[in-house]
Formats: C-alpha cells, structure tokens, sequence
C-alpha cells in the first residue's frame, strides 16, 4: 500500500512540475563563450549542437579564419576559429594547436540557418539570460554586421553578442577562398 501512495505522490508532482513548466518562460537567451579571452554571447536559437575538439582537415587556398572540415555526426561541417575574423580583434594571435584545450569546443550554427559550419571556441561559459546584465555598451561604429551589441554584466565585465544569423548570410563569411 505504501508503494502506491509514494508512486500517487510522484504521479502528483510530475503533473505540477509539467504544469509549472508551461507557464514559466524561457530565460536563458544566450549561450555564452570565451574566445581569445573575450566573453561573448550566441542566440539560443540560432545556436546548434556542441561538440567536443575533434580532427580538423585543412583546406589549402582558404582564408586565415577557415581552419578546414570536421566529420561530425557522419556530416562534414566547416570550421571557423572565430578569433580570427574580421572584427573580432584577433589576427596576430596564436592560431591552430597553440590555443586548443581541453576546453575547446565547436558550437554549430543551427540547421535552419543553411550552413554547415560550426564555430571554435575556447570554452563555454554556460548560459546567460537578459537578467544577467545592467547595461548596453559601446559599439564600435566600423564594426562588422554580426557584431550585434555589447552588454554590460552586474561584475562590469562586457559581452559581445553575435548575430549568427547576420553572420551566416555574410558574404565574406560565405566565400572561403582566400
């Protein structure tokens, strides 16, 4: 009989818990990364999967951006070191596997952006929501498109937000040959 009354009081709690969730919304709105030690923000929904470093192919005659090709998940996906592209202040630093860790990580763009890249990062940071931060920063004027905004955090640190939309409809983004 005690089996049946604790399974009712678990079947009662799921029901809240489910019924609490619809109603609540959701608060993360960005996944938030280190590159090169600067902190920035990708758009939950137009990030994608989150992979591990894996092997990377070069491709000859691309841009210093374009690290190569990965297999990931049976489906090929161009790698892009995100330091290394324009506006992100980064040309001149260490490249390959001078900065690959064990934290390293390669975040796709998502699916319904059409393009099959996925973006290397230093580390994760986790995720952040609007709450997280008290201020707009400065935007610089001759920044690229997908440098959306810069948010100022409550411990004064700024993030830098990237549109990845912006960025995969880019047409420097688009075209790797260098």
């Amino acid at each position: 009989m005690a089996n049946r009354q604790s399974l009712k009081d678990l079947q009662e709690r799921l029901a809240k818990r489910l019924s609490a969730a619809k109603t609540q919304a959701i608060t993360a709105s960005w996944l938030a990364v280190e590159v090169g030690g600067q902190k920035c923000l990708f758009p939950l929904v137009q990030s994608g999967e989150i992979f591990p470093w894996t092997v990377v192919q070069t491709v000859p005659y691309t841009k210093p951006w374009y690290v190569g090709v990965a297999s990931l998940r049976g489906g090929l996906h161009g790698v892009v070191d995100l330091l290394q592209l324009p506006g992100m202040g980064g040309a001149g630093t260490a490249t390959g596997s001078d900065r690959v860790s064990s934290e390293s990580r390669l975040v796709s763009l998502h699916s319904a952006l059409g393009v099959n890249a996925v973006l290397w990062v230093d580390r994760l940071l986790g995720l952040r929501n609007p709450s997280t931060f008290t201020a707009l920063g400065v935007r610089p004027p001759d920044a690229p498109p997908y440098l959306a905004r810069s948010l100022i955090d409550r411990d004064g640190q700024t993030w830098q937000e990237l549109d990845l939309q912006v960025l995969a409809a880019e047409p420097e983004f688009l075209a790797i040959a260098a």
